[in-house]
């Protein structure tokens, strides 16, 4: 009988994207969550708690946007100046880049024979390529767009945001605070699980993290929002 291919699909090929799209959802629930209890602690009207929540999501999802844009920016500005002195080096010292690139595949366990063999017909193929990403750590799968990190970081911060402020919209002043706190860490335990769980990573620590550090961020935020009214009530 033919043997079947053999096709993986690992759990690190979803992890980049679904770190980056949890990341920007988790800023964005403890971020606008956390100003909501901040703002509703020093015993502002509800209308001005929620307009705080929308200037926090719009602030917020442009920070993130601006910040990803800048970063990655960054990152192909360096990527593509080591790969055009790379280029350089290939047409002055090609014979040197062949012994660098068979000395790599050396430290990496092959023999010298096999590491100049696999070197050379590397280089005939796609020299630049080789190089790239053996020398480099360049694929083209790992040069992100920056328009389209930031794209994706402003929908993910916004998306994340939004879910407290629909709360806040839909809860009675009265039950504004608990339900801000119960649904915001709620949300924040089950992306945590989600992330881990598609990650292969175990669950409960994971739920544990971001619980804790989010519960946390909401305690120190009400607590300055409280000191706050007294404050302004003595003035």
């Amino acid at each position: 009988m033919p043997k079947r291919s053999h096709s993986e699909t690992h759990k690190m090929q979803s992890i980049a994207w679904l770190r980056a799209a949890v990341l920007g959802a988790n800023d964005g629930i403890v971020s606008t969550a956390s100003l909501l209890l901040g703002v509703a602690a020093s015993g502002a009207e509800q209308s001005s708690i929620l307009i705080s929540g929308l200037a926090g999501l719009v602030a917020g999802a442009m920070s993130m946007a601006a910040g990803e844009y800048v970063s990655v920016s960054s990152q192909s500005d360096v990527e593509r100046s080591a790969i055009a002195e790379e280029k350089r080096e290939l047409a002055e010292n090609v014979g040197g880049e062949r012994l660098e690139l068979a000395r790599i595949y050396m430290r990496r366990g092959l023999d010298q024979a096999l590491a100049e063999q696999v070197a050379e017909q590397l280089m005939e193929k796609d020299a630049l390529g080789a190089h790239a990403l053996d020398e480099l750590g360049i694929t083209p799968s790992s040069q992100a767009n920056p328009l389209q990190a930031a794209l994706a970081s402003a929908v993910s911060f916004s998306a994340g945001a939004a879910l407290p402020l629909i709360i806040a919209i839909c809860t009675p002043p009265a039950m504004l605070t608990p339900a801000i706190v119960v649904s915001a860490l709620v949300l924040l335990a089950f992306l945590g699980g989600l992330a881990a769980k598609v990650g292969g990573a175990p669950i409960l620590p994971a739920v544990a993290r971001v619980t804790i550090w989010s519960a946390l961020a909401l305690a120190l935020t009400y607590t300055v929002g409280h000191f706050a009214e007294g404050l302004i009530a003595k003035h």
